[in-house]
């Protein structure tokens, strides 16, 4: 499902910033508990939210979906 690729993706690219959810939630202004969902593909996301991320991430939207 779009929703667990994209949580796994997420959880991937986090990984590679060496913050843990509840940091990286804080640093994108996102609450920890919806922050974990999505990761976990619980979530519909919004393009808002993806986009909030990826910012966070510091990955182009195009190279975030590169992958999905």
């Amino acid at each position: 499902m779009i929703t667990d690729k994209i949580g796994n993706r997420i959880r991937e690219l986090r990984s590679h910033t060496g913050l843990s959810q509840e940091k990286f939630a804080q640093k994108i202004g996102m609450d920890r508990t919806y922050f974990a969902s999505v990761e976990l593909g619980k979530r519909n996301i919004s393009i808002v939210n993806i986009e909030k991320i990826t910012n966070g991430l510091d990955v182009s939207l195009s190279e975030f979906f590169k992958d999905i």
